[in-house]
């Protein structure tokens, strides 16, 4: 009897905290997560922090700061400036996909792609999706690729999935 109390409980604590975890918005998600403060002080510098908030739903190629740390500290700095406002947006809206895409859906695109989709970003740029080397890829407009190393970050207005490199809009 106690081990199925124990267990009863169990499920529904992990029911109780996935559900309080859905329940935060996409900047809820990232302002939560120290690895993505870079992103989050982005965000703010572009204004975006209110439409990430929004209904959505929305689907978010998240850099993390490790991908903001391959950009040239000066060149990041710069986008942070208010003044580069809208060339930050740009960027930024380049990472986000209208629509909730979870990864099980990349996948099944995938393969109704023979391994290639296209997605329109907000910032109506296209980023292509790619399966290679048994890894999930972005590649953006400049040809650079960025790995997908987390999926499926779930928040009430989307989906976030973690990248490895910021990708660069034309």
């Amino acid at each position: 009897m106690k081990k199925l109390v124990f267990m009863f409980t169990t499920v529904v604590a992990l029911t109780l905290s996935q559900f309080a975890t859905a329940q935060k918005t996409i900047v809820d998600v990232a302002v939560g997560n120290e690895d993505f403060s870079t992103l989050v002080a982005a965000l703010k510098a572009a204004d975006l922090v209110g439409a990430l908030q929004g209904d959505g739903p929305f689907t978010v190629f998240a850099p993390n700061n490790a991908a903001f740390g391959k950009i040239d500290s000066a060149t990041l700095n710069s986008l942070l400036e208010p003044k580069n406002k809208e060339a930050l947006s740009n960027i930024l809206t380049y990472h986000v996909v209208s629509g909730k895409l979870a990864a099980n859906d990349v996948v099944a695109a995938l393969k109704k792609g023979k391994g290639k989709v296209e997605l329109k970003a907000l910032n109506g740029q296209t980023l292509t999706v790619l399966q290679k080397d048994g890894k999930i890829w972005l590649k953006d407009q400049n040809d650079n690729y960025s790995e997908i190393i987390a999926t499926d970050v779930m928040a009430s207005n989307g989906v976030i999935h973690v990248i490895d490199s910021v990708v660069m809009p034309k």
